[in-house]
């Protein structure tokens, strides 16, 4: 029986007639968001305190849209992703205790944003930041299975409490304090043509090479089986993945993914995704890794040491 295409439904814009409010601030990173930001901003404007999009020098109508919808823009040279969540956590004039980071090509749900605001009304005692679940769409489709639902997502914090490790990919946000769940979903889907996803990863693979060659994060995620599923991820990353022969380690992924978590019940939507992420991606890192290794490319001219536009990380 061929697997039931699930298409995520789009998050509504909060009703001036509700009487749901968020009591929290919402920061977006952007450059060159025109076609995904409207989503993002229909999802928070009307319901959180303020909303921050912290462009940086966008060349197209990232920030006439942001500014229109009742945003504040605060633009700002882009050096890495950490550096600007960073900068935005430390310098933004918050109206209050609580921040919700939202990515360009993210949305808020109806019942998050229920949710949210009955818990942050009077939240738990001592707790620094909340994790939501990521509704992962990939042309058009949901994507549940292959390790892709839930992907827990630390979110929602006390801006006080909150950094960011210092990583040029795949970085986490991280609190000083207990942390807690949310039940509802964050809606990730990328309305951009398909070529920008290549492009984006094309970079994401320079960044991950020179990474895997060096090393190097600071004030980093603690890698741990036991611990939440982002840091069971980074020590499979660290201690299992990486130190896999290359090429072969791509493969194996793919097949983690694509067979073992089921990701082909995600129909055709679900192959392609694997196949580009979860092989083509890895297989193009290792390739730059080998590169770099043999000389084949000088790092200050193959991109190694920048890092690409404010976009959704990859994921590991």
């Amino acid at each position: 029986m061929r697997p039931q295409r699930v298409a995520a439904p789009s998050p509504s814009r909060p009703s001036a007639s509700t009487n749901e409010h968020g009591p929290l601030d919402v920061v977006i990173l952007t450059r060159n968001e025109e076609e995904n930001l409207p989503y993002a901003l229909a999802s928070v404007i009307g319901w959180a305190e303020a909303v921050w999009v912290v462009d940086a020098h966008s060349t197209d109508r990232t920030a006439v849209i942001a500014g229109a919808a009742g945003a504040h823009v605060v633009t700002h040279e882009f050096t890495g992703y950490a550096a600007q969540r960073t900068w935005a956590l430390r310098t933004l004039p918050f109206t209050g205790d609580w921040v919700l980071f939202l990515d360009a090509d993210e949305a808020v749900t109806p019942e998050l944003r229920a949710e949210l605001s009955a818990v942050l009304a009077s939240p738990p005692p001592g707790v620094a930041g909340f994790y939501v679940k990521r509704r992962f769409v990939f042309l058009g489709r949901w994507l549940r299975r292959g390790g892709y639902y839930p992907v827990w997502l630390l979110r929602v914090m006390r801006h006080r409490t909150a950094r960011c490790e210092e990583r040029a990919v795949d970085e986490h946000l991280l609190v000083e304090g207990p942390t807690a769940r949310l039940r509802h979903d964050l809606v990730h889907e990328d309305h951009r043509p398909l070529s920008r996803w290549v492009d984006r990863h094309n970079q994401y693979a320079t960044l991950t090479a020179r990474e895997l060659r060096y090393g190097g994060s600071r004030d980093a995620l603690t890698a741990r089986w036991d611990g939440t599923q982002a840091e069971r991820k980074r020590w499979w990353y660290e201690r299992v993945y990486r130190r896999a022969p290359l090429g072969l380690r791509a493969a194996a992924y793919f097949f983690y993914r694509y067979v073992v978590r089921g990701g082909f019940l995600d129909g055709r939507e679900g192959f392609i995704y694997h196949v580009l992420q979860g092989l083509w991606y890895r297989v193009l890192t290792d390739a730059k890794l080998l590169e770099a290794k043999r000389g084949g490319a000088p790092e200050d001219d193959s991109g190694l040491a920048r890092a690409p536009a404010p976009g959704p990380a990859t994921e590991r």
